[in-house]
């Protein structure tokens, strides 16, 4: 066998090693799903969306728990996207290359792969303590933006190095400023990357526990919250309440609020991705 005949080989075992991998991976997540279903779908109702939390199991419901994520999510949302898409297009096309900007670079990376419980601690310490803000709804939502500024400043610099230097060239070239060829050709071409960032972003941020347990949100709040300064508790917080009670109505339960938080992500992941799909198709 020679060289070029084993190097083949190497390929189509790694070929069918990746396949086999990743029909393992696809049947657990398959297994795992099929067994949240068929535990929690029989007690989603009106009553389990729209009803209090409640000490008894049969009568719990998660309203304030989905309001208090989607609160949430908005707010993360709002604080997150603009900060962290300036961020990235400043980095990549007005800063000028040198010894800090290099050790910014690396260090954002680097808080991209930070466990999220130390983004909990920072939020305790900062958004809690310090500017006073409690247990609430807007320190949450900073907290969890903080989480995923790495996320979305790095997908956006990516987006943009991808986007060709000739079509710069020919903006320029036409006489048009630097601003006006990040406006005009640059967040065009890149909009597709930096939205498939901010996708993976939010779905971090949207099964997120640990930093909000940090922060003060509540596994039990039988009230909606009216304003951002209200506390609050969030489905991934009520999820992991049911699952430490020892009685088995609780466990149903969790399984069902186990299936309205992926369709909320599956949803917001679908809006993203029609939107994204939409402007590619457009720029075409």
């Amino acid at each position: 066998m020679n060289n070029l005949q084993k190097n083949r080989f190497i390929d189509q075992v790694f070929k069918i090693l990746g396949i086999l991998f990743t029909m393992l991976g696809i049947f657990i997540l398959g297994v795992l799903i099929y067994n949240i279903l068929k535990v929690g779908v029989t007690r989603i109702n009106w009553d389990f969306l729209t009803s209090l939390p409640s000490r008894r199991p049969e009568k719990a419901g998660i309203y304030t728990a989905i309001i208090g994520t989607l609160d949430l999510m908005l707010l993360t949302i709002i604080f997150a996207i603009p900060v962290g898409v300036g961020a990235g297009i400043y980095l990549e096309e007005y800063a000028k290359k040198s010894k800090f900007s290099s050790l910014l670079e690396i260090n954002i990376s680097n808080l991209a792969g930070v466990p999220s419980i130390i983004y909990g601690l920072l939020g305790l310490g900062i958004f809690v303590r310090f500017f006073g803000l409690g247990g609430s709804i807007l320190s949450g939502s900073l907290t969890l933006s903080l989480l995923i500024l790495p996320i979305i400043i790095v997908a956006t610099r990516e987006a943009i190095k991808a986007v060709p230097h000739s079509l710069k060239e020919a903006s320029y070239g036409l006489g048009a400023s630097k601003w006006q060829t990040i406006k005009n050709v640059v967040l065009p071409s890149s909009f597709g990357g930096i939205l498939t960032g901010i996708i993976l972003s939010l779905s971090r941020a949207i099964g997120e526990t640990a930093p909000l347990i940090v922060v003060g949100a509540m596994a039990y709040v039988p009230f909606v919250p009216h304003s951002v300064f209200d506390t609050f508790s969030v489905l991934p917080m009520q999820i992991f309440s049911w699952t430490t009670r020892p009685q088995q109505g609780f466990a149903i339960a969790a399984s069902a609020a186990i299936i309205i938080l992926l369709i909320i992500t599956f949803v917001m992941n679908g809006i993203a991705v029609y939107f994204r799909n939409k402007w590619q198709k457009k720029l075409k």
